[in-house]
C-alpha cells in the first residue's frame, strides 16, 4: 500500500472519517470481539497494524486481517506491556492516597498528554523499552497546539461514530479509527 502523504502533510478529518468505509466489508472483523481470548487477541494486533499503517501515512483502506498473525501479534504486545501497565496502576493509585483531586488530575493528564503518545509508539516500535522511552513526549510538549488539536479531532471522529451506531457501522469504524490523528501527529513529528 503506498504511502500517500508526505512526511508534513497532515491528514484531514474527510479522509480519517472514509478510512474504514474505502473497504467496508473489512469493519466485519470487529465480529471476532464475540469469540473470548482468541478473539480479542486477534483484534489487539490487527489494530496494532492498523496504528503502524496510519504511522507510515498509510490512510488507502483497513488492511486484511490475518487471525493467527493478529492473534500472536497481539498477545506478544500484550505481555510486552505487563510492565508498562504494573507502573500506570501504581503511577494512577497513588495520587489518590494524597488527595481525590490530586489523583483525579495526574490521571486525566496522563490520560490526555502522555499515555496516547506512549502507546502509539509502543505499538510502532514494539519494544518494551518503547513504552518508556519519555523523549517521545517531546514531540507532544514542543507541539502543544497540534496536539491538542490532533485529540480534539480524534474525540470528535468518535462523536460522529458513536452517532452512527445506529447504522451499527459506527462501532467498528470508531474502534478501528481511534487513534487515527494521533498516529498521523506521530508521523509527522516523532
Amino acid at each position: 500500500m503506498k504511502n500517500i502523504f508526505t512526511k508534513n502533510k497532515k491528514l484531514d478529518f474527510r479522509t480519517a472519517f472514509q478510512y474504514p468505509f474505502n473497504r467496508a466489508k473489512r469493519m466485519w472483523n470487529i465480529l471476532w470481539v464475540f469469540v473470548p481470548i482468541f478473539g480479542w487477541l486477534a483484534l489487539l494486533g490487527y489494530r496494532i497494524r492498523i496504528v503502524r499503517e496510519f504511522s507510515k501515512g498509510k490512510y488507502k483502506e483497513l488492511p486484511v486481517m490475518n487471525f493467527n498473525k493478529d492473534m500472536k501479534l497481539g498477545f506478544i504486545m500484550l505481555l510486552k506491556a505487563i510492565p508498562f501497565i504494573a507502573v500506570c496502576i501504581t503511577i494512577f493509585t497513588v495520587p489518590y492516597f494524597v488527595q481525590d483531586w490530586i489523583g483525579i488530575f495526574v490521571e486525566c493528564f496522563l490520560s490526555i498528554f502522555i499515555l496516547p503518545i506512549l502507546v502509539v509508539h509502543f505499538f510502532n516500535k514494539g519494544t518494551v523499552e518503547s513504552f518508556f522511552e519519555l523523549r517521545v513526549l517531546n514531540a507532544v510538549f514542543n507541539n502543544f497546539g497540534e496536539y491538542l488539536v490532533a485529540i480534539l479531532k480524534n474525540f470528535a471522529l468518535s462523536f460522529v461514530y458513536i452517532l452512527m451506531i445506529i447504522i451499527l457501522v459506527g462501532i467498528p469504524a470508531g474502534v478501528f479509527t481511534k487513534t487515527i490523528f494521533l498516529a498521523d501527529f506521530y508521523r509527522r513529528k516523532v
